[in-house]
């Protein structure tokens, strides 16, 4: 059955690329037909580069990003600073015509959720329109329970009940990072939690398809 997995976060900077890259390299390994697309970046394009990678360049940057724009705020901020103007209706049409083609489409936004993508549209809309499953990135530190908490309330009932929560190790963990699971275990359903651990910047290539722990996790997303 295809379907399309929205990877989301709580911020800019939650762990949403590194999440993407590490579904993308489970799926390829299971020799899924895997899509991954990050639709609009702003300040550069790293992001898409690493997925691009991630697939092992068989999707052209052209169709994992084709909205970028150079300066690192907010998307929609960043084109109209080049006179440029991005709606809803060819984003949802660029994502429809890949998924077509394939099993699995994973979609980055970028910031939070309620970041403004384009003209009038969020990583919200996109959810919606795609009908598609959301996973909100979340760091493992102190005060990300409130940030979960406020958005998942932001999402219509219906993707609320169905999305989960990725819970990214720092490298230092705080006061907070292991206990934070189980205070969201009072909020959330079982099944809804995950965890992934710290695996470093830079972590080597394939490393996700031998370490236990973080296929189980990367598994349970799907």
């Amino acid at each position: 059955m295809k379907k399309v997995i929205f990877i989301s976060g709580t911020d800019t900077g939650a762990g949403k690329t590194f999440l993407t890259t590490l579904l993308t390299e489970f799926l390829c390994a299971k020799k899924l037909p895997v899509a991954a697309l990050k639709p609009l970046c702003s300040g550069g394009r790293d992001d898409a580069v690493k997925i691009q990678a991630a697939l092992g360049g068989r999707m052209t940057l052209a169709t994992i990003n084709p909205w970028h724009f150079r300066a690192a705020i907010a998307p929609s901020l960043a084109a109209r600073r080049e006179k440029r103007v991005v709606t809803l209706a060819p984003v949802l049409a660029h994502i429809r015509a890949v998924q077509k083609q394939f099993d699995v489409v994973l979609v980055e936004g970028a910031g939070g959720l309620l970041s403004p993508l384009g003209e009038n549209f969020d990583s919200r809309d996109l959810i919606v329109k795609l009908d598609a499953l959301p996973v909100i990135v979340a760091p493992n530190k102190l005060g990300v329970v409130n940030h979960i908490l406020l958005t998942l309330e932001a999402l219509p009932v219906k993707f609320r009940v169905r999305s989960k929560v990725v819970l990214m190790s720092p490298s230092k963990p705080d006061a907070a990072t292991a206990s934070n699971n189980e205070l969201l275990a009072e909020f959330l359903p079982p099944g809804k939690i995950f965890k992934l651990p710290w695996l470093g910047e830079n972590y080597p290539a394939g490393r996700v398809v031998n370490n236990v722990h973080v296929k189980r996790t990367l598994a349970g997303l799907l």
